[in-house]
Order: C-alpha cells, then structure tokens, then sequence
C-alpha cells in the first residue's frame, strides 16, 4: 500500500520513557514507506535520544521547546499541526496520556496535538501497574471516544524488572497503523460529500414553530471528519447552535423547502450524499405575518406535507452518487430501515433507537448500518466516531462505484 499523494507528513511525537529508543527504528521505517517525517520531542524525551540523532535520520529540524529563538518561523505548533497528516505519538507515557485526554497543552507535543486536525495514534508505553490503573484506562477511553487510535503495548520483560503488559508495541505494528491512516487521511479525496444535518422549523407565526429536537451533532461530525479526510463538503443545515466545521462549506436553512432547493442545488455535482437532518414531514399549511394572540388561537394547526427529499434524489439519482439516509425509530429498527432502503433507493441507512436515552441532543449513539444484504449493530459509540466508522463504508462503496 503507497500513500495516495505526493508525500505525505508524519508528525512522530517522542516522550520521556525507554522505549524512546525504539522511535528512532519507527521513524526510519515510516520514511522507507515512504512519508515525511517531523519530529516532536519532550523535554524528558531528550534525557534517553537527542534530538540531534533525529535530526540525523530525519534531515528535519526536531521541535523540542515552545520557547526556541525562531523568529522568521511560523508559530511552530500550529505550522506542525496543520502539517500533519498523522501525527503518532510512540512511545506515549501515562502523563502525556493524561494531559491529551484532560486538554492540558503546556509543551511542544501537546500544544501540537491540541491544534492539529489529523486522526492521532497512541502506542503507550509504562510500567504495567500504571497501565492497568484506573485513572489510566478511564484516560484512555476518553481518548478513544474522542476518535483517537491506540496500538496497544505488549507483553513481556519491561526495563523496571516487572514482567507484564506496557512495554512499547513493536515499531513496525506502530509504522503500519500510521500508514492506515495515512491512506485513510486521504481516501475520500477529490470525492464531493453533501451532508444534511440539524432540524427543520416550521413557522406557525414569527414567534412559534414546529420542529424537532435534533442537535445536528452527528451531521457536523460526517462533515468534519469527511472534510478531514480530503473530500469537497457541503454541509446544508437546519437551525443549530454548532461552530462551522472547519474547511466545509456551510449553509444555514431553516425550512425544509430551504433545505431541499440547498441540497439540490448542489446534488448533480456530489459524489455522496449522507442524510443526517431530521427534516419535518409537515409544515403549517399557512403563515401568519403576525404573531398570534393566545386568545385568537386556532384550536387546530392545519398542516401541508412537507417534499420527501431524499426519495427525490433516489428517484433522480440513477445509481450515480452514493446515497445514505437516516431511520431513527422507536420499534422495529432495522424492518423500518429496510424499507427505507428499498423504498428511497439508497446504498446505506443508519439506523438507531430513539426510544431509550440515546440519540437526540447526546453526545453518543447506538447504531446500526443497514444494507441490502446486511445489519451490522455498533456498540455504544460517540458520534465522532461514529461518523468515522460511517465514512470507512462510504469510502469502500464510492471505491467500488468506481470500479463499475
């Protein structure tokens, strides 16, 4: 497997345990696959490597303090951060750990990481009673509900004596998952992905509407990450209170007729469509131009049905773009998901149960993937890592639609 451009950057970050060492082989072996390397170091790091010996192997200059004389040089963390294809931290201490999953950015490695936009991996390396401690494993589930990846740390003899679980992976198994991702970095490059996301309002007056309690989260996670990932993204929304991801294109809508002439304005030229937006099936049949007196009120809301969106894109789509929809259900979750399917002509649904505490305005979901010839439940997951696991479909399926 080769990068899928040019050459592309490895930002490789040194901390201070033994396995430092082993860097050095890593890194080596990343530039003869052929990547890029920077190298960040701690402080402590530098008391087992220099940074010299980096600099060596590298031809790089090695980032060590925040505080170094570089006056012509970009600030020097965030010129690494938006470098960085991957960045690897190996070997990662339970300190460093701790920082990462607690924000904490008071060195060159961590003020890197915190500004980066790149997927991180960390290979940890400690004694195995640290590892196994509780404050250690919950940093680490932290991290990795936030979309980090880990290669776990071996068993064996570790340079304290102990015999256990915590010495540094090998650097090889380090080297491969820095190419996966790399490859992944890349994977849906010069790939346009439209995303709906958020809610609809429906106006009954200038005060009231009608709507849902959709936060728009999992919509803005597909975009950041598919953006992230090299693809073209429009990302057309409902009424949220979400920051723009970054490097998307983002329009604001509020009514479903807004969000369908957004998104078909822009439909021909997607390769993908994700339809997250939990768009209302019903608008009010009219609009009062002013707000209506709780004495005036009607007892009854007539309502006018709102268009399907995206069963119009299925039924213009002729198997032309990738399309994925959106069945959140209280009952019969993967039954109503099939029928979605079939009935919208769509590639994907993601399904999931609204009707426990998961889903709308959380932070987590429970999912399942939804095909013609299969229904592959996730565990519990934060939504960022949802979306990453839904764009590693998506990119298998715009691959395979290539190859037609």
């Amino acid at each position: 497997m080769s990068p899928k451009r040019e050459q592309q950057t490895i930002v490789v970050g040194v901390t201070g345990g033994i396995g430092a060492y082993k860097a050095c082989e890593l890194v080596r072996d990343v530039m003869r696959r052929g990547f890029r390397v920077k190298v960040v170091m701690t402080e402590s790091a530098t008391r087992f490597v220099t940074p010299l010996t980096f600099r060596t192997l590298t031809g790089e200059p090695v980032a060590v303090s925040l505080w170094a004389d570089e006056p012509d040089a970009k600030v020097h963390h965030i010129s690494l951060a938006e470098a960085a294809d991957v960045v690897v931290i190996a070997p990662c201490t339970a300190n460093v750990i701790a920082k990462l999953a607690h924000g904490r950015a008071d060195d060159m490695l961590t003020t890197t990481v915190l500004a980066t936009e790149a997927p991180v991996i960390v290979a940890p390396a400690m004694n195995t009673h640290m590892w196994r401690k509780e404050v250690t494993q919950a940093n680490v589930s932290a991290l990795r509900a936030r979309g980090y990846a880990f290669v776990e740390p071996g068993h064996g003899a570790l340079a304290c004596g102990d015999v256990g679980e915590g010495r540094l992976a090998e650097p090889a198994l380090i080297a491969d998952a820095a190419q996966a991702e790399a490859c992944r970095a890349r994977d849906l490059a010069g790939v346009h992905v439209l995303v709906t996301a958020g809610p609809t309002h429906e106006p009954i007056d200038p005060v009231r509407f009608i709507g849902n309690r959709s936060s728009g989260k999992t919509g803005f996670a597909i975009a950041e990450e598919a953006a992230r990932r090299g693809a073209r993204v429009s990302l057309v929304t409902g009424p949220v209170s979400l920051p723009d991801p970054f490097g998307v294109e983002v329009v604001r809508v509020t009514t479903a007729l807004q969000m369908r002439a957004a998104v078909l304005a822009r439909f021909d030229s997607s390769d993908v469509v994700i339809a997250s937006a939990a768009v209302a099936d019903f608008r009010p049949a009219t609009f009062a131009s002013g707000k209506i007196k709780t004495a005036d009120a009607p007892d009854a809301v007539v309502l006018a049905r709102n268009p399907d969106i995206l069963a119009e894109l299925g039924e213009a789509n002729g198997g032309r773009a990738v399309l994925v929809g959106f069945a959140a259900e209280t009952s019969d979750v993967v039954t109503y998901a099939r029928e979605k399917l079939a009935g919208k002509r769509l590639d994907l649904v993601v399904a999931n149960d609204v009707s426990g505490e998961l889903g709308f305005e959380t932070d987590e979901n429970r999912v399942m993937f939804v095909s013609a010839d299969a229904a592959e439940e996730l565990p519990v997951l934060d939504k960022r890592v949802i979306a990453r696991e839904l764009l590693d479909r998506i990119a298998a399926l715009v691959d395979a639609r290539k190859s037609l």
